[in-house]
């Protein structure tokens, strides 16, 4: 069974722009989850208490990042596809 001839990727022109974006998106996601974290360690009553639709804060958070990761996720595809796009131009070199 032949799989075909492999693509040429070739370098990665935007991979410092890219490290970058990926760093920073968990720094920031990684911020949120502390303090999730956080209010479950010093006042775990807290999450018990009623805040959204008559859900508790437990699950509207717990939601939150779910949906807080995937929206990254995606975010960062987007940017680094553009960097990507940009930088695959002829004549163009990383920015740093």
């Amino acid at each position: 069974m032949a799989h075909g001839k492999s693509t040429d990727w070739g370098a990665d022109k935007a991979i410092g722009f890219k490290t970058r974006i990926g760093i920073i998106l968990f720094a920031v996601y990684g911020t949120v989850y502390m303090l999730f974290i956080l209010i479950n360690a010093i006042n775990p009553k807290m999450m018990g208490l009623e805040s959204l639709f008559g859900l508790n804060l437990a699950i509207v958070y717990g939601f939150g990042l779910i949906i807080l990761a995937f929206l990254m996720g995606i975010t960062y595809s987007i940017i680094c596809t553009m960097k990507e796009n940009f930088m695959n131009k002829p004549g163009s070199e990383e920015i740093k």
